[in-house]
């Protein structure tokens, strides 16, 4: 930008040297033109600056968000499996682990297969896994 201004002061530069009468219209347009020259000039270097600025920022932000991906899709990497079908499940995200509350023995429930209808035997005990409670209306 500086080349910008240094050739808006290098005109202003030669109009002086043409020594303008600035009470004539032509000299009063010409001044008007190289102020509103300058002015033009002062705008563009700061948005430039601004431009600058932003483009620091934006480079940063996308520095960060490039680490975190790499820790987020790594993460997800060591964790997921392929089910054969190109689609990766992590297998985690399926299962709900439970302690029996008579016994203590300890099970794993599939997520998908889950029917919140039947009720559930514990395979040790042969007890109710989830005890039907009294609803708070009852007790009243």
């Amino acid at each position: 930008m500086s080349n910008l201004s240094d050739r808006v002061s290098y005109i202003k530069g030669l109009a002086e040297g043409l020594k303008l009468d600035t009470e004539k219209n032509e000299g009063k347009l010409i001044e008007k033109i190289l102020e509103l020259l300058s002015d033009v000039t002062k705008e563009l270097e700061s948005i430039r600056e601004d431009q600058d600025d932003l483009s620091s920022y934006v480079e940063a932000i996308d520095n960060d968000l490039s680490e975190l991906e790499d820790v987020v899709l790594n993460d997800e990497d060591d964790e997921d499996l392929t089910d054969g079908e190109g689609k990766e499940e992590n297998e985690d995200d399926n299962l709900v682990e439970y302690t029996c509350p008579h016994c203590g023995e300890e099970m794993t429930f599939e997520v998908d297969s889950f029917d919140f209808d039947e009720d559930y035997l514990c395979p040790n005990c042969h007890q109710p896994l989830f005890p039907e409670t009294p609803d708070e209306d009852d007790e009243e």
